[in-house]
């Protein structure tokens, strides 16, 4: 009977233990739960190269939040870390190869550039008095334009000396989730065993007694700040290495990655609360959702619903952990407790691990059977680029073969994700639309490697093989359309330029073009050029603003319809009759426009075809049979007298 009782303590004992584990580790169950479900969901997600990628995914948004964990356990928030981080690496590419700086003396400078920025944020919160948001979301907008300023809105190429923490060790381990790891045991470190640690959660938990207890409170923020400015240089330098370039766009959006890590790892956002652990957690949840949707071939507009919603889900249990007591009892605090968490803990990692073993086993992977193919778009929030993608999969559908698209969002760093997950899941050809040529490089490199046929569609691929590139000649199209819109105006005028978004391929190439088309007409002046970001409404309001300065334009050049449409609903009626507007790609909405007289010209890059082309292409290197290395799809001057061809 005694032994019987002992057993059934033992159990309960042990089931109690485990819960408690669960319990006071809300993330990590979480993570767990989220390792299982996408191994049983995809025989490609628990691969050695596929847990390799989802470290590397982690890395920046880690090593960013680990700097925003300080600011978020003082009770603060930091909207800038992104820009920061691009603007660091901004500064080293520039100082090292435009101004000639030796590159460790760049890399100093790159840091005390996110420092320098940390002390701002800190300075205009502790002694400007003003709030965190307003502080941060100012450095945020100072930042990006900063790193604009001064790549010009293109990207510089990084030294390769620095590009090393991009790469790998004994070409297996990934030098950013080294980086990652030692960031986040600087964290813990930091905030467990220093003063100035201990200072973050005592200003976060109550900041008034933190102060009558004789803590300096602002001499601290502004150390806090410059810590989250100084992490965030450290990301900046490690995405900019990936990439093999310092975007100047890089890392939009990434602060609120970072902010999601903090909060989902279990910190407070009213302050006070908050470990490393807890924040790399949150990382790797964010980065496994990424990389098993993408795998799963979930559409990419609902992988943000997807992800905002297990964000609330993680939120949510850790908010039942608390209120379910995963507190610390005297237990806990008893001598000898410490040695029984660690106890529980390895059975727990133990449990993990047999459980991820088995699900290993038993699903051990893609079959393989048939032919699947990956396309990376640079960005789904554009006609141009959804046309693209029908076009892509009606062709798949009629030639049988399965086609996996996902967006990049304009980000390199999303696209060389996704790129590295078509490579591991052994597709048998990938069509990739760059966000930026140089950037996809890398991870073109890797599917070379892999032996993996890439074909690049719309813009081309640097320092990498592609099988072939299916593109249209937008410097061509520019010079097609400054010809367009001077016949148009008699050869003389003054005109306005809507430029695309700084930095990207489409809108150099596009602007270069234009420009060399209008050396031919000494009587057009250029009189104003401002970028739109190849947005429709950003569109309309630059035009507005430009009409104000400039009422007597008598011609308007935007580098896609998007904004071309934009900027014909800015000049109203003048729009097709004193002014001539002529736009980019070929839209359906922009050759109704064109139907009905508002929009004088767009010339047509007829995407449907390229996504067609590009998957003829895609499936035939995939059998390993000839194609060219270019395909040229033609470019058309669409206007009023044809636009019905094109319709």
């Amino acid at each position: 009977m005694a032994t019987d009782t002992l057993k059934s303590n033992s159990g309960a004992g042990s089931v109690t233990a485990i819960r408690r584990i669960l319990l006071d580790n809300g993330a990590l169950s979480a993570l767990i739960v989220l390792v299982v479900a996408m191994s049983l969901l995809s025989g490609d997600f628990l691969t050695t190269q596929n847990l390799l990628n989802v470290g590397v995914q982690a890395a920046v948004t880690a090593i960013l939040a680990f700097g925003v964990t300080f600011v978020i356990v003082s009770a603060g928030i930091d909207l800038s870390v992104g820009s920061v981080a691009a603007l660091s690496a901004t500064v080293l590419a520039w100082t090292a190869t435009s101004e000639g700086v030796p590159v460790w003396l760049a890399v100093i400078l790159a840091i005390a550039t996110g420092i320098a920025c940390g002390l701002v944020n800190g300075a205009l919160v502790s002694y400007g008095k003003l709030p965190p948001f307003i502080a941060t979301l100012a450095m945020l907008s100072v930042g990006r334009g900063l790193s604009l300023v001064i790549s010009q809105g293109s990207p510089i190429a990084f030294p390769d000396s620095v590009s090393v923490f991009g790469e790998t060790l004994g070409g297996w381990l990934p030098v950013p989730v080294i980086v990652m790891i030692v960031m986040g045991l600087v964290t813990a470190v930091i905030l467990t065993r220093t003063y100035i640690g201990r200072s973050m959660f005592a200003i976060g938990g109550n900041e008034e007694a933190a102060r009558l207890s004789g803590l300096r409170v602002k001499r601290q923020k502004l150390a806090v700040y410059a810590l989250s400015g100084l992490f965030a240089a450290v990301a900046g330098i490690v995405l900019a290495s990936r990439l093999v370039s310092a975007q100047p766009q890089a890392a939009q959006g990434y602060e609120l990655d970072a902010i999601a890590a903090v909060v989902i790892g279990g910190a407070s956002l009213a302050g006070g609360v908050g470990k490393a652990s807890g924040t790399l957690i949150g990382a790797l949840i964010l980065a496994v959702l990424r990389n098993g949707l993408n795998l799963l071939s979930v559409s990419a507009f609902w992988q943000q619903v997807v992800i905002g919603v297990v964000i609330a889900l993680a939120v949510l249990l850790d908010t039942l952990r608390r209120r379910a007591g995963a507190t610390p009892t005297a237990a806990s605090t008893s001598p000898g407790s410490g040695r029984r968490k660690a106890g529980r803990l390895a059975v727990m990692a133990v449990c993990v691990a047999a459980v991820v073993g088995a699900v290993s086993f038993l699903n051990p992977g893609s079959s393989g059977t048939s032919t699947r193919i990956g396309m990376s778009l640079s960005t789904l929030n554009n006609p141009f680029f959804v046309q693209m993608k029908a076009g892509a999969q009606a062709e798949a559908k009629a030639a049988g073969v399965e086609l996996t698209v996902t967006d990049a969002q304009n980000d390199a760093s999303q696209q060389a994700n996704q790129l590295q997950n078509f490579t591991t899941e052994g597709m048998k050809s990938i069509i990739v639309n760059p966000v930026d040529s140089d950037a996809v490089g890398p991870a073109v490199r890797t599917a070379n490697t892999a032996d993996i046929p890439v074909v690049a569609a719309d813009r081309g691929v640097n320092k990498a093989d592609a099988a072939t590139l299916v593109a249209s000649d937008n410097v061509a199209g520019g010079r097609l359309a400054a010809k367009t819109l001077a016949d148009r105006l008699g050869g003389k005028g003054s005109i306005v330029v809507l430029q695309g978004t700084a930095g990207t391929s489409a809108s150099r190439e596009r602007g270069q073009g234009f420009a060399e088309g209008l050396k031919a007409y000494p009587g057009i002046k250029v009189v104003a050029k401002q970028p739109a970001d190849f947005d429709r409404t950003k569109g309309l309001d630059v035009m507005t603003n430009l009409l104000q300065a400039n009422p007597d334009v008598s011609g308007v050049f935007a580098e896609n319809d998007e904004m071309a449409l934009g900027a014909v609903k800015a000049l109203g009626g003048k729009a097709g009759t004193s002014v001539a507007v002529v736009g980019f790609d070929g839209t359906p909405d922009g050759l109704k426009a064109v139907g009905a007289g508002t929009l004088y010209a767009s010339i047509a890059q007829q995407p449907s075809e390229l996504g067609r082309i590009a998957v003829q292409n895609a499936v035939k290197a995939a059998q390993g049979k000839r194609v060219d290395s270019t395909v040229k799809v033609p470019v058309k001057v669409v206007t009023e007298r044809n636009v019905a061809d094109f319709s």
